[in-house]
């Protein structure tokens, strides 16, 4: 079984920064890609950002400039940088991988539960 965890959300400030991070653990042979999500109430879920193995990153036209995704391969962890954070990103920011488990021959994709960042003065 393969596990997702985030931490680091939580209540900040317009302007401020919080540092999001995912743990997958389990039976993984190997990540190809993981990315964070985020969904705010009544909307649909997006891409904020992902990063390949090969440490290629995709940016929402939303986030480029503020956030920073990296990617530990060696601990199977995921992290987003958030500066200059703004109202309109509250959301629950999910984390999202594409992996192989030992003894599987295809791509899982695997989501976390997920932890909420609100923005709020």
């Amino acid at each position: 079984q393969v596990q997702l965890v985030e931490s680091g959300g939580g209540l900040v400030q317009p302007g401020g920064s919080l540092r999001l991070s995912c743990a997958a653990s389990g039976s993984i042979y190997t990540i190809y890609t993981m990315g964070w999500y985020r969904q705010a109430l009544g909307k649909q879920r997006e891409l904020v950002a992902s990063v390949t193995s090969g440490g290629a990153t995709n940016y929402a036209d939303s986030v480029k400039g503020r956030f920073t995704v990296s990617s530990d391969n060696a601990r199977n962890s995921l992290y987003l940088h958030m500066n200059s954070l703004e109202p309109a990103d509250s959301a629950v920011y999910c984390c999202n991988a594409d992996l192989v488990r030992y003894g599987d021959f295809g791509v899982m994709n695997c989501w976390g539960r997920g932890t909420l960042v609100t923005v709020t003065s």
